[in-house]
C-alpha cells in the first residue's frame, strides 16, 4: 500500500524521507503551495517572546525574524523547533500539543507579551493572560485538483485545513484510508473513508509510525 504525503514542501520530502525509513512507499503530492508575504516586524522590545505555530513560518518569515532571535521562542512541535533553529533562535521551548497548549504554556512561563509569525490563514487564538500580536509571514495556496489519485492509498492528514480540502478533492473515500495526526485532524475529514486512524502523538514520527503498523495490518 502506498503512503500519499499531502504536506507542503519541504515538510514533503521530510515525510517521504522518514517514511523511507520505515520501509514505506510515499507518493509525494503537496495539497498547498507555501510563498512568504511582504511584512514589516514590530518592535522586538515590546514582547517577552516570539511563537510560532508552523514550521513554515520560521522558514518564510527570513530574515525579518533576526531581530527577535533574543527573545525566547515557544514552538508546536519538533518540525516548528528544528526551523526556529534554522532562523536563528537559540532559547527555543518546545510546546506539548498544539497552539492552545502552547499558549497555556507561555501563560504559566509568565509571558505577557508574545510575537505570532503566522499564515495568512490561521487561528485566531487567545489567552486571558497573555497578549498576542499577529503578523502573517506567508501564504499557504490551496491546489484545486490531487495530482495522483488517491483511492488504494493511505493518506496521511497532518492539519484540520489539509483533511478538509483532502476531503473534497479525494473521489471515492471508501477506497481511501486515511492516517491523521491528530484527533481534530481525523474529525475535519469526514466520514466516508474505507478506515480512518489517529496517531497516539500529534508528531510526524508517530503518525509514520501508525502508518507502518496499518500497512504491516494490510499485508497480512
Amino acid at each position: 500500500m502506498k503512503i500519499l504525503v499531502l504536506r507542503p514542501q519541504p515538510g514533503a520530502d521530510e515525510t517521504a524521507a522518514r517514511a523511507r525509513a520505515f520501509g514505506l512507499d510515499p507518493v509525494i503530492a503537496p495539497l498547498f503551495s507555501v510563498r512568504p508575504l511582504a511584512w514589516t516586524p514590530p518592535a522586538p522590545d515590546s514582547f517577552d517572546a516570539v511563537m510560532l505555530t508552523s514550521a513554515s513560518a520560521a522558514r518564510m518569515a527570513s530574515e525579518g525574524l533576526a531581530a527577535f532571535r533574543a527573545l525566547p521562542c515557544y514552538a508546536v512541535g519538533e518540525a516548528t523547533a528544528a526551523a526556529a533553529e534554522e532562523a536563528g533562535f537559540a532559547d527555543i521551548r518546545v510546546g506539548p500539543d498544539d497552539g492552545k497548549s502552547l499558549l497555556l504554556m507561555m501563560a504559566e512561563d509568565e509571558v505577557r507579551a508574545a510575537f505570532h509569525a503566522c499564515g495568512q490563514d490561521h487561528l485566531a487564538l487567545g489567552h486571558p493572560d497573555v497578549a498576542i500580536t499577529r503578523v502573517p509571514v506567508y501564504a499557504a495556496e490551496a491546489a484545486d485538483r490531487l495530482p495522483v489519485p488517491a483511492e488504494g492509498m493511505l493518506a496521511l492528514l497532518h492539519s484540520p485545513r489539509a483533511a478538509t480540502l483532502f476531503a473534497g478533492l479525494a473521489g471515492d473515500k471508501s477506497r481511501i484510508r486515511i492516517a491523521a495526526i491528530s484527533l481534530k485532524t481525523a474529525r475535519a475529514a469526514g466520514e466516508g473513508w474505507q478506515s480512518v486512524s489517529v496517531s497516539p502523538r500529534p508528531r510526524d514520527q508517530a503518525l509514520l509510525e501508525l502508518a507502518a503498523e496499518l500497512c504491516q495490518k494490510a499485508g497480512e
